[in-house]
């Protein structure tokens, strides 16, 4: 299955709360959105992730309740491949170590780091 074509930033913050809630309505969506445009806006812009394949919607009653089409871990390995292969030319350790500023990371988070490391060593990836 084809990635779904990726996200502008007000499409990756509907797709955000719809992935939180599990489903969400267009008026659900509108409430939850920061500095929301129209509902007719929120609307057209839940149709437009329909066409991109990122969500599908069922009826509920009057209402079209709207849900993701991945999985939210899918998704999100779509969209790090994509980057890795945007900024950093498809290298995955190119884009670790952007990753890692010893300000924004604690000692936990180095020692969960150097674990993962670790592990896909040992499980030969």
């Amino acid at each position: 299955m084809p990635a779904p074509d990726p996200l502008s930033r007000r499409e990756r913050q509907i797709m955000d709360i719809i992935y939180a809630q599990g489903q969400a309505t267009a008026a659900e969506v509108t409430a939850a959105l920061p500095d929301a445009p129209s509902y007719s806006a929120v609307r057209a812009l839940l149709r437009i992730l329909e066409q991109k394949g990122h969500l599908r919607h069922q009826q509920d009653g009057p209402r079209y309740v709207f849900l993701p089409t991945v999985s939210r871990d899918r998704a999100r390995r779509s969209a790090l491949r994509s980057l890795v292969r945007t900024f950093f030319d498809g290298s995955s350790a190119q884009a670790a170590a952007a990753l890692i500023d010893r300000s924004q990371m604690s000692d936990e988070d180095f020692d969960r780091l150097a674990a993962a490391i670790d592990k896909a060593r040992k499980e030969g990836r």
